[in-house]
């Protein structure tokens, strides 16, 4: 397996491009099932995620084609509406293609997904939703069996505040007889970006962004061409590494409206920001001030950048107490900064950090898709060698990362493994 080997304690200057949303991405890649016609993605990233994904739906017979971060796809003869557990298996996201599947086939197979072991994350709320608009569920050798005749519209109410539960009942709901209302809904930037997507493709949806969504079901949905948002995540790795390391950064293709809390805590930590209409200007001078920092569903402080603020804190001026409320299992990578050097306490879902003037090399173990990008930031921050391994958690979320630090004046090679 490849490895990064990084030499740090330098800072970080110059100017990186921004990709498209991994997180956006995949549900409209789900959301070519939906119609016959061609729908065609602009700022596609190149990730391993993307790649599986493009996979699964080639499998079930969707025409993909494309290169160079546009993607056609076309399922005018889709013959297989089953997603096996050797591509499910390494992401949950898979499970996007539950709904569509349902909504214009009227059945779909689809293996319990796996992803990142950063704990629960169950797909009871995408079979309630599904079951209210009328769907058969069973649970068959670890496969989930959907069935409906037709679905129709229903007001679901969502237990817990869920991305891709909203995303996929969203995209069934369009295809659904009647009005769907889903409470409760996420209001995640990357909702959004598909809600308007669809709507190009002739869908009729209110309220995206908000946590109740309306959906008047359609008879069928016509192609489009639209340009993935940018990643809001990989904006605010590159920003929380400049604010660790020092520097002076441009971020281009990007939009700060995105990561609202995200910024302001960046500026807590004594980083200038300028803001453009779509770019960021970072600049740190010396250590960073500790922030403390508590996840929430959007638009609160995300859970998917935890780790990086973490990392942050290692080498940050005082002390700062982290809460972790989305997922249970989120603090595996503080037994890896701890071989760095960082002082970290856990208890329970809270860590407090302790900051220290400087973090010593080490070989590290990554453990999942973010936890990986606050290894690289720690290292990137230590004094010495360091080596990060199982780096493939970090290519299914981020495009040719080691190749935009590097351009960042970053000492970082990738180890063939």
């Amino acid at each position: 397996m490849d490895k990064f080997r990084i030499q740090g304690g330098g800072p970080l200057e110059g100017q990186v491009r921004i990709s498209g949303a991994k997180n956006a991405a995949l549900p409209l890649l789900c959301a070519s099932l939906l119609t016959e016609k061609s729908l065609v993605l602009e700022n596609v990233p190149s990730l391993r995620d993307i790649s599986t994904t493009a996979h699964l739906l080639a499998q079930m017979g969707v025409e993909v084609s494309g290169n160079a971060g546009l993607i056609e796809l076309k399922a005018s003869r889709v013959h297989d509406c089953v997603a096996p557990y050797d591509l499910v298996k390494t992401m949950r996201a898979s499970i996007l293609v539950l709904g569509p599947l349902v909504a214009r086939f009227g059945e779909a197979r689809v293996s319990l997904p796996g992803g990142c072991a950063i704990g629960s994350r169950p797909v009871d709320l995408h079979l309630k939703g599904l079951q209210l608009m009328g769907a058969k569920i069973s649970i068959e050798h670890g496969d989930i069996h959907a069935r409906a005749e037709k679905l129709k519209g229903a007001r679901i109410f969502m237990d817990l505040v869920s991305v891709t539960g909203t995303e996929n009942l969203m995209m069934a709901a369009t295809l659904a007889q009647g009005v769907t209302v889903i409470e409760n809904a996420a209001r995640e930037p990357e909702v959004v970006d598909l809600a308007e997507a669809l709507m190009k493709m002739g869908a009729h949806i209110e309220g995206a962004g908000t946590d109740v969504i309306t959906i008047q079901g359609v008879d069928s949905l016509e192609g489009c061409r639209h340009a993935i948002m940018p990643d809001r995540i990989e904006t605010g790795t590159f920003l929380v590494a400049v604010a660790a390391t020092g520097g002076k950064v441009l971020l281009t293709h990007t939009k700060a409206g995105l990561l609202d809390a995200v910024i302001d805590k960046l500026k807590e930590a004594g980083a200038v920001l300028s803001l453009g209409s779509d770019t960021i200007e970072i600049v740190q001078d010396g250590r960073p001030k500790a922030v403390n920092i508590r996840t929430a569903p959007y638009p609160a402080f995300p859970t998917d950048m935890q780790a990086q603020f973490m990392a942050m804190n290692t080498v940050a001026q005082g002390s700062a107490l982290i809460t972790e409320t989305i997922f249970e299992n989120r603090f595996m990578h503080v037994q890896e900064l701890r071989r760095l050097g960082a002082r970290i306490d856990i208890e329970g879902n809270t860590a407090m950090v302790h900051g220290c003037a400087q973090l010593q090399g080490a070989t590290l173990m990554a453990t999942d898709l973010r936890a990986s990008a606050s290894l690289l930031m720690a290292a990137l921050v230590a004094s010495g060698e360091s080596i990060i391994e199982r780096i493939y958690h970090i290519d299914r979320g981020y495009e040719d990362i080691e190749h935009k630090f590097a351009g960042l004046g970053a000492k970082i090679e990738r180890i063939p493994g």
